[in-house]
């Protein structure tokens, strides 16, 4: 191994090991053997050696420019912890990546990394192992005790409130804290985290991490009330009264529907019903037959090829489904960037997920027609078509190529095409905040709605979004609530 070498890029940070990218490839993040972990709800991914993740961190080049920073909608400075791990000096590299990212755990394991989209090296070569050193740096930190509780020295007096316990509230509440105002997080379920909690499935994200930097909020000096239903068990009118400001992070949990005939049969249900019902098992909740949603001997249909089917997908393989097909409308994507997506775009290539590497059949260019059922009403078929995509006046749509009808047996039909934005009605109406064309709440550029000490951040105010956004933007939102109770504000924000 040559010696270190140190070379400065733009930021003024000297790279340890200037060739690194030349001399080292690729390795992918240590997983647990398939016939294994189908077995359990333990997580897939196993940490590298700590000899292989510095040689991983060494590939990180002496670029000119870090469009990762670009790529990473928290700007985190990803050379200087890259550099540090592989000079060993792990801590530092851990202050660094909590000077800007309140839960590098949650992003570590569940974030898709745009960063690794933009790396430089990505032009001609694999990208950095920017989100496996990320979370080895965070685990370690907890690890050896270096993240402990830091409660405000002094506190301002400010009482807020934040609705919604997913990362984008949490964020909110983490940087509001540190700013010495008094936090209270209200969250209508009966266990803190939202998608965190109830919507990522165990083997991706194991509770013990989100209970773990819950109680440290905690002992910050975050207030936590579950169970609590803004709109129903508290009026917006008290919640204005009891606080100074009150920031919007609901989320956007209304899910896209499938209207075609069928749908109204048993056996159809929202990703989100069936990933929550296990989820609670997970937990140790005893749910009765008609509350819990089981695959196990069930041909299983997952309409919608994102994040969330596979997520459905992993679930189901663990569950013992008999079969799971997954349908996608769009076609499948190429293996490598088209011409018209170039660097450092977010590169729309076909992925394979740990879930897709278990099992499980994926048909793209498919559109869901109807659905056939039993005499008791219980979905037993899918009818598709073959599909293409075609523009038209600028826009794609998809067209039903003749011939190419066909049908699959379903048990359970399971609905993952995405989000719609915030719940209408309760808690939205009652405050009267305005909503945009899209479905989402609006907010002027301080991060306020249009109702005046009310702010948003979150899928609420973005739509259905990754979990990076919905933690950059509690950032910038908490940024907005200082500013907007104090007249400035000394906390960083990204955007």
């Amino acid at each position: 191994m040559p010696s270190p070498r140190r070379h400065a890029n733009s930021s003024g940070w000297r790279m340890g090991r200037a060739t690194g990218f030349l001399e080292v490839q690729r390795q992918k993040q240590p997983a647990r053997p398939i016939a294994e972990r189908i077995r359990d709800w333990r997580e897939v991914y196993l940490p590298y050696k700590e000899e292989a993740l510095k040689d991983q961190t060494a590939r990180c080049m002496d670029c000119g420019i870090p469009f990762c920073h670009q790529g990473c909608p928290l700007g985190n400075l990803i050379p200087t912890w890259n550099d540090l791990v592989y000079r060993d000096r792990w801590r530092a590299a851990s202050d660094r990546l909590h000077a800007t990212n309140n839960f590098p755990e949650f992003t570590g394991r569940l974030c898709p990394a745009p960063c690794e989209g933009s790396c430089v090296l990505g032009l001609n070569d694999s990208a950095v192992t920017i989100k496996a050193t990320e979370n080895a740096i965070v685990d370690r930190a907890f690890a050896e005790g270096w993240v402990t509780a830091r409660p405000p020295a002094a506190r301002t007096g400010k009482h807020i409130a934040v609705i919604g316990s997913g990362p984008a509230g949490l964020a909110a509440a983490d940087q509001l804290n540190r700013a010495g105002h008094s936090v209270a997080v209200l969250e209508r379920a009966d266990r803190l985290g939202g998608l965190l909690r109830y919507g990522i499935p165990e083997f991706k994200l194991e509770k013990r991490t989100l209970e773990r930097r819950l109680a440290l909020m905690a002992k910050e000096g975050v207030v936590f009330r579950t169970g609590c239903h803004v709109g129903i068990d508290v009026s917006a009118d008290d919640l204005r009264t009891e606080f100074d400001a009150v920031v919007l992070a609901g989320g956007a949990t209304q899910p896209r529907d499938l209207a075609v005939p069928g749908r109204d049969l048993h056996g159809i249900h929202f990703a989100m019903e069936y990933l929550t019902a296990q989820n609670r098992r997970c937990e140790g909740d005893h749910l009765p037959a008609p509350q819990f949603i089981g695959a196990e001997d069930k041909h299983v249909i997952i309409i919608g090829g994102g994040d969330t089917g596979a997520d459905c997908l992993g679930t189901a393989i663990r569950q013992k489904a008999r079969s799971i097909r997954q349908l996608e409308l769009l076609p499948r994507p190429p293996d490598t960037r088209s011409p018209d997506n170039p660097w450092p775009e977010w590169p729309n290539v076909f992925r394979v997920s740990p879930a897709h590497e278990e099992g499980g059949e994926r048909l793209y260019s498919v559109l869901t027609q109807r659905f056939g059922g039993d005499a008791a009403g219980r979905v037993t078929a899918l009818h598709a078509v073959r599909v293409e995509s075609v523009v038209v006046g600028g826009r794609q749509i998809f067209q039903p190529i003749p011939g190419s009808e066909f049908e699959l047996d379903a048990d359970l039909v399971l609905l993952a095409m995405g989000f719609l934005g915030p719940e209408r009605g309760g808690m939205l109406e009652q405050l009267g905040v305005r909503m945009t064309d899209r479905g989402t709440v609006w907010r002027d550029e301080t991060w306020m709605t249009s109702v005046p000490g009310v702010f948003t951040a979150g899928d609420m105010q973005r739509g259905q979004s990754l979990v990076v956004w919905a933690i950059a933007g509690g950032r910038s939102c908490a940024r907005a609530v200082d500013a907007f109770l104090m007249g400035e504000s000394d906390l960083q924000a990204p955007l």
